[in-house]
């Protein structure tokens, strides 16, 4: 289609000017882009954010394909070849949606793209337009210095990550598998980001974990029917007891311990470089590791076992009137392995007369921390910060990479950010005031760039 020229204006970082290639600037840029998923196919849409990325690749002389259900739900797929194009390739998939935002709530425009007192903020600084800005960078760079990758790199820029990804990573999926033909492994969000830890020493770690697995996604909607009638006349079958008593069920069920391979070479790593001793053979031993990982012990806290949270109830419409249907929605996590076990739980603890369907079913993903993929990842981060503590772990939520993975794709969570100087980190992540170091970004797309040039 044909791409017309979106205003390009760069921000200004602190009343300075920046480069047109800084990673930060593209960042603040992007944000001002209102690309809000409110779930449920509604959207202010990805169509103007991605034809911003489309013009900018097609001025650099790649050929960009912009892609979607419609106009308005937009992604970007562009394929670099590499030298050797013999190679498993590489894919870098970032989305461009964000969720809603109360401004009300913030104390600037979540859409203003303001960097200030090195931050960048704004709503997706984080989650994840920091990550399309660093992979843009590098792209635009490279086409400037004439890089070219040792293996096919495909960079997808997708719509709709922040709902069940129908118009975005899965519709691509669905509609164009030829666009990640010969692909090896993907890198996306939520991994490679510095941590900063004391040791139990009182000596300073920097821990870097990268994601090598998720729990997967069940996403269920529940109903139970009955009697309908008078309020004041109790009826053999009423709906809303019946899903009520099976919530509670669902809900305070205790599930078991499971240390998946990703789970457990995290909290030992993690622990072996806090200098502390780990015992893993009983559930009092586990939580004392958790805590003593401090903030790093949050991620392993909710990947130790599975989790069943009922979501949303509806049933109902008069006070003296008791409805013969009533329905819940429950959104289920459960860890590589345990799929098939998970749902039988489900079933026996939801009981009889509740029917279910799936609204989302998303299998976990798990892939090989061994790997030649996660082992160029460890070295980039080295070399930018010798001092680095890379280790695998298992994502509590979920992705992009669940559309990818049964393409036969290794998976991996690797949008890295470097420390900050003077200790800010990441806030505001689905909350209010998100921001980002904008010396995390500038490191991060040194790290980024030099692990896609030399995997």
């Amino acid at each position: 289609m044909t791409i017309d020229s979106p205003t390009t204006t760069a921000p200004t970082l602190e009343g300075a000017s920046v480069p047109a290639l800084d990673a930060a600037a593209l960042c603040a840029r992007l944000i001002r882009f209102d690309t809000t998923n409110h779930g449920e196919g509604r959207s202010a849409g990805e169509r103007e954010c991605a034809e911003f990325i489309a013009f900018r690749l097609e001025a650099a002389g790649y050929s960009p394909a912009l892609l979607g259900p419609s106009a308005e739900r937009s992604s970007v797929v562009v394929r670099v070849e590499g030298r050797d194009r013999t190679l498993p390739g590489l894919l870098v998939h970032a989305h461009l949606d964000v969720v809603p935002a109360e401004p009300e709530q913030w104390s600037r425009d979540p859409f203003s793209g303001v960097i200030e007192d090195g931050y960048i903020h704004g709503r997706g600084a984080a989650d994840m337009k920091d990550m399309v800005a660093m992979t843009l960078a590098t792209l635009l760079q490279w086409a400037e210095a004439g890089t070219q990758p040792q293996r096919d790199v495909v960079v997808a820029f997708v719509a709709d990550e922040e709902d069940k990804g129908e118009h975005g990573a899965l519709w691509l999926v669905a509609e164009h598998p030829e666009l990640f033909e010969g692909i090896g492994a993907a890198i996306g969000e939520s991994g490679g980001h510095a941590m900063e830890l004391t040791a139990a020493d009182g000596a300073p770690v920097r821990l870097y974990p990268v994601a090598v697995a998720e729990r997967g996604t069940l996403h269920l909607r529940v109903r139970a029917e009955g009697n309908s009638g008078h309020g004041s006349r109790p009826v053999p079958e009423n709906a809303v007891k019946t899903l009520i008593s099976a919530l509670d069920r669902v809900g305070n069920h205790n599930w078991p311990l499971t240390l998946t391979p990703a789970v457990r070479s995290y909290i030992e790593q993690t622990t072996r470089a806090l200098g502390h001793d780990a015992d893993l053979e009983t559930e009092s031993g586990v939580n004392a590791a958790i805590n003593a990982m401090g903030e790093a012990g949050t991620v392993a806290g909710v990947t130790i076992r599975c989790s069943s949270t009922p979501t949303v109830l509806r049933a109902g419409y008069k006070v003296n009137v008791i409805p013969g249907v009533a329905e819940a929605d429950i959104d289920i996590r459960c860890l590589p392995g345990t799929e098939d076990s998970t749902m039988a739980a489900i079933d026996a603890l939801l009981g009889p007369g509740i029917s279910r369907e799936f609204l989302s079913h998303q299998s976990p993903t798990q892939s090989d921390a061994d790997s030649h993929w996660f082992g160029s990842m460890r070295d980039a981060l080295l070399r930018h910060d010798p001092a680095a503590v890379v280790v695998p772990y298992c994502m509590g939520g979920g992705t992009d990479a669940k559309a990818f993975a049964p393409l036969g794709i290794s998976c991996f969570g690797f949008s890295p950010l470097g420390a900050d100087p003077q200790r800010r980190t990441v806030e505001g992540v689905h909350g209010v005031d998100e921001r980002v170091p904008v010396a995390s970004v500038r490191s991060g797309q040194l790290v980024l760039q030099d692990f896609l040039e030399n995997v």
